[in-house]
């Protein structure tokens, strides 16, 4: 497998390296589809954990190309997943969309950890948009027991059609972000101002576009005094 000076550096910290094969996809909205893989070995040789994503290597111009993707429904047994791919301009969806059945993708598994927080948290804020969906999905799952307010991004009007698997005692917030995930950023810090202490969650966890991801982080760090123990948080794409 060769991919550059990037795929050089990863595999110098560590990585590994798979081949899998593309066994079916499902549009779940014109911009969103999901491909499902046998893994190539890829989930025996690692410990499945929440949010868990992998790299995924395409070509551009005939330069590689890489993209990190969440996985879904991870299946050790059956040696399958899935990945959800948002549409836009690019390699990456481009494959999505035109690879045939069996086509091969290399992947690189470096760099993903986390592990739910001990005691687990009362109180859980999740910031997300379609490209964070599935790990949003992931951490929810895996804490089911924890009622979650969810500021969820819709860059598109179809993105109220992505599944997420809010539960009963969730408070999922629909905020439209078709100028931009300012919009998000503005709802979540205007709500959690003037909050008392007590009545902040004891774990925040944000994922979107990188910019807003990091004025999100610094305004929950700064103004409203999140710690810093509490607060997950990492860019999942980058405005053009």
């Amino acid at each position: 497998m060769g991919h550059g000076w990037e795929h050089t550096v990863l595999k110098v910290l560590g990585a590994r390296d798979f081949r899998l094969s593309l066994l079916n996809r499902v549009e779940i909205t014109p911009s969103y589809l999901r491909l499902t893989f046998a893994d190539g070995g890829l989930l025996s040789a690692a410990t499945i954990h929440p949010t868990m994503w992998i790299r995924l290597w395409f070509e551009h111009d005939g330069k590689p190309h890489q993209r990190a993707f969440t996985l879904v429904a991870p299946d050790s047994a059956a040696g399958t997943f899935d990945v959800d791919f948002a549409l836009h301009p690019g390699a990456a969806a481009d494959w999505s969309r035109d690879a045939p059945l069996g086509a091969p993708l290399d992947a690189t598994l470096q760099g993903s950890k986390f592990a739910i927080p001990s005691p687990t948290p009362t109180r859980l804020a999740v910031v997300g948009d379609a490209a964070s969906a599935p790990a949003i999905n992931s951490l929810l799952d895996a804490m089911p027991d924890t009622p979650a307010t969810i500021w969820f991004g819709h860059n598109a009007p179809e993105d109220h059609a992505i599944p997420l698997h809010s539960r009963p005692a969730d408070d999922l917030r629909r905020i439209e972000c078709m100028r931009g995930p300012d919009a998000l950023v503005d709802a979540v810090t205007s709500e959690l101002v003037g909050r008392p202490v007590a009545a902040m969650p004891d774990m925040v966890w944000v994922a979107i576009e990188t910019s807003a991801t990091r004025r999100l982080t610094k305004k929950l760090r700064e103004d409203l005094g999140v710690p810093k123990r509490s607060l997950h948080a990492l860019g999942y794409w980058r405005a053009a």
